[in-house]
């Protein structure tokens, strides 16, 4: 399969639910691109467990998730930290006896004003975006083989070593799987989350085509994915974590767009 992809993937099925019967996880679904995914998903069919630190947020979207007629129960946990994770699984596997995925995201990204990472800050980045990534593919390869991992990596626009250098391990680490029954596909956005779906509907767009069974021979992709871009001169000034905290849910009523 070819790396480096440009073009965002069109949805291959115009049946409205057509992930119906899937139960997919997404990581971080507490924040960021991580809520508007998930949102899509559940609009497509799927089943979703929405995985992340922020218990609060998390029930509060699968509740919004519950109210438009699909299904999704949070799970709180740290997927950087592996045993977390293999719990998040098996509690998976016992709740609805499969997974058929998981969307992850592994995009957690340095203060903006930074120019310089501390050691600490540097092993937070790794151990959020590329140890997490690793180790929920070790366990889903070696127990889901015929499962699949969707990555959203740190974004396009995420400089300075640290983010050519994540970038790189994640794009290793998807081409290691070409030619194995397991899938692992990553896209890398071109900027962070806006707070507006429409202007994140590019992401959504290829994650729902991912988990679509008739793309289900695509795998070892690296996709960057264009965005919309935006003025966000206020949102600069704040921290990942602060940001996030603007990613509100959409109402029931609004729709993909």
């Amino acid at each position: 399969m070819l790396s480096g992809v440009t073009q965002v993937l069109p949805i291959p099925d115009p049946t409205p639910r057509f992930l119906e019967g899937q139960v997919i996880a997404v990581t971080g679904a507490d924040r960021g691109f991580g809520r508007v995914m998930a949102q899509g998903l559940a609009d497509a069919g799927a089943t979703l467990v929405l995985v992340g630190k922020q218990g609060e947020q998390l029930a509060g979207l699968a509740s919004l998730i519950e109210r438009s007629g699909a299904t999704a129960i949070p799970m709180q946990a740290d997927v950087s930290v592996p045993l977390d994770w293999m719990k998040v699984q098996k509690r998976i596997l016992e709740i609805f006896g499969a997974l058929q995925g998981v969307v992850h995201s592994a995009d957690k990204r340095a203060h903006p004003s930074l120019t310089l990472l501390s050691e600490n800050e540097w092993m937070e980045l790794f151990q959020a975006n590329m140890k997490s990534s690793v180790g929920i593919a070790q366990t889903m390869r070696q127990r889901l083989p015929q499962s699949w991992l969707t990555i959203v990596g740190p974004h396009l626009d995420e400089g300075g070593l640290q983010g050519h250098t994540l970038r790189g391990g994640l794009r290793g680490l998807v081409e290691s799987v070409r030619g194995e029954q397991f899938r692992i596909n990553l896209l890398l956005p071109s900027r962070s989350p806006s707070g507006e779906d429409d202007l994140d509907m590019g992401v959504v767009n290829v994650v729902t085509a991912l988990a679509s069974p008739a793309l289900m021979h695509l795998n070892g992709l690296c996709i960057d994915v264009p965005l919309p871009e935006i003025q966000r001169s206020e949102l600069d000034q704040l921290s990942p974590e602060q940001r996030a905290n603007f990613m509100l849910p959409r109402s029931p009523q609004g729709g993909q767009g």
